[in-house]
């Protein structure tokens, strides 16, 4: 069998596995759903560097270990939701001379902020905990912030980006 027979039907509308014929829309929805569930693990382990951050800092608000678990739960839902936009609909933008923006492009640029936001705080938190460094409580509570309002944006995003690109009846 030639290389280029083996690749035309690795691509063709229906893949086979064992007896089992499952649609190529199917694998690739499956194909997705993983992506989002990685893209979660990824938003929880940057929740989870950020709160042990948080909680390391003696003397301050969150000397509780439920911190940790909230950031890791907020930051897997920030970035199942908000790094991968719906539909591509922040890529159907058309570029134009006009002024006008559309939901699409709010979203894109929400997203891009939030998902720099997130990962600066979290690269941060990694290199305190890393480099086991006493900050003021002030700039840890900056990054925390930072994360925060980074994931908050990608939520924000990813919920735009899904109501903008839900067909809309018109009566």
């Amino acid at each position: 069998m030639k290389i280029s027979n083996a690749i035309s039907s690795a691509l063709s509308v229906t893949g086979y596995v064992g007896n089992l014929r499952i649609a190529r829309s199917d694998l690739i929805k499956a194909a997705h759903l993983l992506e989002r569930i990685g893209l979660a693990a990824i938003g929880a382990s940057c929740g989870l560097y950020v709160g042990a951050t948080l909680l390391r800092q003696r003397g301050g608000l969150f000397e509780s270990g439920w911190i940790v678990l909230l950031m890791m739960l907020y930051g897997a839902l920030s970035c199942y939701v908000g790094i991968d936009l719906a539909c591509n609909v922040a890529r159907k933008s058309v570029p134009s001379i006009s002024e006008e923006w559309n939901g699409s492009e709010v979203a894109e640029i929400m997203s891009a902020a939030g998902t720099f936001g997130a990962a600066i705080a979290a690269t941060l938190s990694v290199s305190i905990l890393v480099l086991d460094q006493n900050l003021p409580n002030g700039l840890i509570g900056f990054v925390a912030g930072s994360w925060v309002v980074g994931s908050s944006l990608q939520v924000a995003a990813g919920t735009m980006a899904r109501t903008y690109g839900a067909p809309m009846d018109k009566k």
